[in-house]
């Protein structure tokens, strides 16, 4: 839908605030426009925003994902978010729920920079949930919005907004992706615009997995762990970033490869492990005090966050409390 017919259905009460002491708009041909954003992509003629407009012209590239991911997708979204952010890059995304909002905090925390593009006015903050964030980027980046001041959110503003995430860099990345899912309205803007798509793998029998596994089908570039995105980045970007030596990350057992490969039920779960559901259930206990396993809203386990990011400083502690585990009696199965 043109971004013109989209601003008619704009409530006639919204759209009429006055401009933040923070904000701007920027126009094609003044100095701030980003340099990507042509007439091809389709925006609309202002892009409103609040605080560092100089980040639009920068190297960016966009992250996102499923709003209801899993901590596979959530974990995959933090790394490439750092990776981005360790490069020189500028993280886009949507700010929302999810793998969106991961990206763009792991940016942060890596001391970089982001850009959120919001479905409502730039001043305004959606979802509330991510207050934090929003107040953030507008501090240490900003928030992008093709909506007038003082716009709420509404569905119909949301194609066009992805339009501009996909429009702002030379890469998106998806993180997770159902099918049919939001996501693919910013990977078809992205192909329309002739960008360069990352996909993550996932299993082939995850529905969370089965949108990143079509895009892969499709041709997009295969990210398959940290080195891979790095040598992507360094072949699109031109920028040269050295991974660090990371250790192996300690035995899983059986049950944590099982849900890495998918999140399950518990008797589906036992099942597969051919163990009772009794002492499997213990296991997931056990797991789950450790921090490497968490329960999704729809009942299924998966690994948690930390047990897929493996990061450094939790790999000591965590050995300690495995060993701990294995040692104790009570029936804990021996991954």
């Amino acid at each position: 839908m043109p971004l013109e017919e989209i601003l008619r259905q704009i409530p006639e009460e919204e759209g009429h605030a006055r401009c933040p002491d923070d904000g701007w708009e920027v126009h094609p041909g003044d100095e701030l426009w980003p340099e990507m954003v042509t007439e091809v992509a389709q925006v609309g003629d202002v892009i409103y925003g609040v605080g560092d407009p100089a980040l639009m012209r920068k190297p960016c590239i966009s992250i996102i994902g499923a709003r209801r991911a899993t901590p596979y997708g959530i974990a995959i979204a933090k790394l490439v978010g750092r990776v981005a952010a360790e490069s020189g890059l500028v993280v886009v995304s949507g700010g929302a729920l999810g793998c969106d909002a991961a990206a763009s905090r792991a940016a942060i925390a890596a001391g970089g920079s982001t850009i959120l593009v919001s479905g409502c006015s730039a001043e305004n903050v959606y979802p509330k949930t991510n207050r934090d964030l929003f107040k953030e980027a507008r501090a240490r980046g900003c928030v992008l919005s093709l909506a007038p001041w003082g716009t709420e959110p509404h569905r119909f503003a949301f194609p066009v907004r992805n339009r501009l995430i996909a429009a702002l860099s030379k890469v998106l990345m998806v993180c997770e992706a159902s099918m049919p899912s939001g996501t693919f309205s910013t990977a078809q803007a992205a192909s329309d615009l002739d960008r360069r798509i990352y996909a993550a793998p996932g299993s082939i029998f995850s529905p969370y997995s089965r949108g990143t596994n079509w895009l892969l089908e499709q041709g997009a570039s295969i990210i398959v762990d940290e080195t891979s995105l790095e040598l992507a980045i360094s072949a699109d970007y031109d920028i040269c970033r050295l991974v660090s030596q990371r250790m192996e990350d300690p035995e899983r057992g059986r049950v944590l490869e099982a849900l890495v490969a998918e999140p399950r039920r518990a008797d589906d779960l036992a099942d597969l492990l051919s163990m009772e559901v009794v002492t499997l259930l213990r296991t997931l206990a056990d797991y789950e005090a450790m921090g490497l396993v968490t329960k999704l809203p729809d009942g299924c386990y998966a690994p948690s966050e930390a047990a897929l990011l493996g990061a450094e400083d939790q790999k000591a502690p965590r050995r300690r409390k495995a060993k701990m585990a294995r040692g104790g009696g009570g029936g804990n199965y021996r991954g």
